[in-house]
């Protein structure tokens, strides 16, 4: 079930999140675990996952990725506002 492939798909839509999660909007970084929701509740309606327990491991694991990698990128932004702001304060000290 988990081959080669699988894994660089699942870092390659991390990495995705994590750059959408660095803009300046925090809007960007919803767009994944809205679109994930959407498709694991797809996958349940059409019965493609027809166990109960397997939808919502899957569904809480990727939600606690995707949000995990949103909190990160706008640490990293507010961090990357802090400290432009430092500049622009001890600039202006001079």
């Amino acid at each position: 079930m988990f081959d080669f492939y699988f894994v660089f798909i699942v870092a390659a839509f991390l990495a995705v999140q994590y750059f959408f999660s660095t803009r300046n909007s925090v809007y960007w970084g919803a767009i994944l675990p809205v679109v994930y929701l959407i498709t694991m509740i797809w996958m349940l309606v059409t019965e493609r996952l027809v166990n109960m327990l397997a939808f919502l491991l899957y569904l809480i694991l990727g939600m606690l990725f995707l949000l995990a990698e949103w909190k990160k990128g706008r640490d990293w932004v507010n961090e990357k506002r802090k400290r432009e702001l430092e500049k622009m304060v001890t600039h202006d000290m001079k």
